[in-house]
C-alpha cells in the first residue's frame, strides 16, 4: 500500500492540470527513468551557429516545467536510488559479460581464453561468529542466516579493529601488488623472462569489491589470459587454465603490501587463507555444474550496488561521530570500525589514507567495481552509447514534431549551470509515481 498523496501536492497537481501542459511535466519527470533523488540546477543554455552567431536555441530553467533542470543522481548504491542502481548494476553486467563471451566491440574469440572466477578474503583480526558448514559457531550456537551476531567479535576488547580498518585502506594496494605477483608467476612457470611474457601474453581482469559482515572488504574477480593484443588475440597453447589457477594461488600468497608503524608495531598486509579459484568452462547456463560466463557476471553486477551498509554502517559520508551515529541503526560492530577510523584519521602519518573521509566505508577508498584496459568495454563507453541513442531519439521526436533540432556540428553550445538542491519535490513524486509518467507525449520537443 502506498502512503497517501500530501494535499498540498494533489492540489497543485490540479493547478498544473488547469493551466499548464500535463505532458511536457510528464516528459521531464518520465526522462529521470524513476532517479529518486535527481540533481536540480538552475541557469541557462544557448546553441549558437558556428557560423552566423545566430542564436539557434535558448533553454532556461524558468522555462522548463519543474522550474529547474533535473538530472539524474548516476548513484550506484541502492540504498541511495534503486533506479539508477539498476542501470550501474546492468552495465557492469554488460562489460564482464562482454569480457566473457564477447559483444559491445569484444569478438566471440574471448569465450575460449582461460579464465577463472577467483575470491580473494582478508585476513583474521579476531574470530567472530559464523555459521561453519556442519558445525557450530565457536560461541556453541547454531546461528541461522540472518542473526545479527554473525560477523561480530566473540571478545570486542581484543578484536584488532586497527588492523582491521587498516586492511580496508590498504585491500586496493594489495591488489595492485598481487597483480605484479601473477605476471612473475605466469612467466616463471612458463619458463621465460617477465619481458619475455609480455611478447607473447596479456592478463585481463574485472573485479567487485564486496564487504563481509565482519566489515573487511573483499575481491572477486574474473581473470583472463589473452594474446599479446588483448581480447581478440589468442593466448599460446601452454597458457592454460590450470596453469592460470596455479598462478593466481601462487601470486596471491606471495602479494603484500606495507603499511603504517603505529606504536612502535609495523603494520604489512596479506591475503587471508580463503582463496576460491573456479575455472568458467561454460558461455551460458547449460544444465551443468560448470560455472557459467552469465552466472559470474551477474553475480558480480550484483555487488557493485552495494556498499559498506550490508556490514551494518552507513551509506553517507560522516560529518560527526558523534551525532551521525545516534539513531542511525548502525551496529556496534560497525560503529568501533567506523570510530576507530575517526581516531587513526587524526594522526598525520595517517593523513594520506583519508580515513575520516572514508569512515562510513570503514577506510575502503577504492573503487567497487575496476577492470583492466584490455578486458572489455568500459562503463563510460557504455553510459556514452546510451546517450547517444538518447540524444537520436530526441531529435527523431523533434523533427517529427515540426522543430528539427539544429546539426551538432554547427553549434556551438554556451551554458552556465548551478547547483540548486536534490531530490524531487512533493508534486514530481507524485507525478513520477503515478501513470501519467505514461501519458502519450508524442510530438513533444525534449527540453534537457
Amino acid at each position: 500500500m502506498h502512503a497517501p498523496a500530501p494535499l498540498g501536492a494533489i492540489r497543485h497537481l490540479a493547478t498544473l492540470a488547469q493551466y499548464s501542459d500535463l505532458s511536457t511535466y510528464a516528459r521531464q519527470i518520465q526522462r529521470l527513468g524513476g532517479c529518486e533523488q535527481p540533481v536540480r540546477m538552475e541557469g541557462h543554455r544557448l546553441d549558437v551557429h558556428a557560423t552566423t552567431g545566430e542564436v539557434v536555441r535558448e533553454i532556461v530553467d524558468s522555462s522548463l516545467p519543474a522550474g529547474q533542470l533535473l538530472i539524474r543522481c548516476n548513484n550506484r548504491r541502492a540504498t541511495r536510488c534503486a533506479a539508477c542502481a539498476e542501470v550501474y548494476r546492468k552495465d557492469t553486467f554488460h562489460m564482464v559479460t562482454a569480457g566473457l563471451s564477447g559483444g559491445k566491440g569484444i569478438g566471440p574469440v574471448v569465450a575460449a581464453h582461460p579464465r577463472v572466477f577467483a575470491t580473494f578474503t582478508a585476513p583474521s583480526f579476531g574470530p567472530v561468529h559464523n555459521r561453519p558448514s556442519g558445525g557450530r559457531c565457536r560461541c556453541g550456537s547454531s546461528h541461522p542466516d540472518d542473526h545479527p551476531a554473525l560477523g561480530t567479535p566473540l571478545d570486542p576488547d581484543r578484536y584488532d579493529y586497527r588492523a582491521a580498518v587498516l586492511w580496508n585502506a590498504h585491500a586496493g594496494a594489495l591488489w595492485a601488488r598481487f597483480t605484479t605477483y601473477l605476471r612473475q608467476q605466469l612467466a616463471s612457470m612458463a619458463g621465460i623472462g617477465r619481458s619475455a611474457l609480455r611478447d607473447c601474453l596479456k592478463v585481463s581482469y574485472a573485479k567487485v569489491a564486496e564487504y563481509q559482515r565482519r566489515g573487511a572488504v573483499h575481491f572477486h574477480a574474473v581473470i583472463r589470459l589473452d594474446g599479446p593484443d588483448g581480447a581478440e588475440d589468442v593466448p599460446p597453447a601452454w597458457a592454460t587454465t590450470e596453469l592460470l589457477a596455479d598462478a593466481i594461488s601462487s601470486a596471491a600468497r606471495l602479494a603484500e603490501t606495507p603499511g603504517p608503524v603505529l606504536d612502535g608495531c609495523p603494520y604489512a598486509f596479506r591475503f587471508g587463507e580463503q582463496l576460491d579459484i573456479r575455472p568458467i568452462r561454460s558461455a551460458d547456463f547449460a544444465g551443468t555444474s560448470e560455472l557459467s560466463s552469465r552466472a559470474v557476471a551477474g553475480y558480480i553486477a550484483k555487488y557493485a550496488t552495494k556498499g559498506a551498509e550490508t556490514a551494518g554502517t552507513l551509506d553517507r559520508p560522516v560529518r560527526n561521530p558523534i551525532t551521525d551515529l545516534i539513531g542511525s541503526g548502525v551496529t556496534d560492530h560497525a560503529r568501533q570500525m567506523i570510530l576507530t577510523c575517526w581516531q587513526l584519521g587524526a594522526l598525520p602519518e595517517l593523513e594520506e589514507l583519508r580515513l575520516r573521509k572514508w569512515a562510513h566505508m570503514l577506510g575502503f577508498r577504492g573503487h567497487f567495481s575496476t577492470k583492466s584496459r584490455a578486458y572489455s568495454v568500459t562503463l563510460g563507453a557504455l553510459r556514452q552509447e546510451r546517450a547517444d541513442h538518447n540524444e537520436a531519439l530526441t531529435r527523431e521526436r523533434a523533427a517529427e514534431a515540426g522543430h528539427p533540432l539544429p546539426n551538432p556540428d554547427t553549434v556551438l553550445v554556451l551554458s552556465h549551470w548551478r547547483f540548486a538542491g536534490t531530490g524531487l519535490t512533493d508534486v514530481e513524486a507524485l507525478f513520477a509515481s503515478s501513470r501519467s509518467t505514461s501519458l502519450d507525449v508524442e510530438g513533444e520537443p525534449d527540453h534537457a
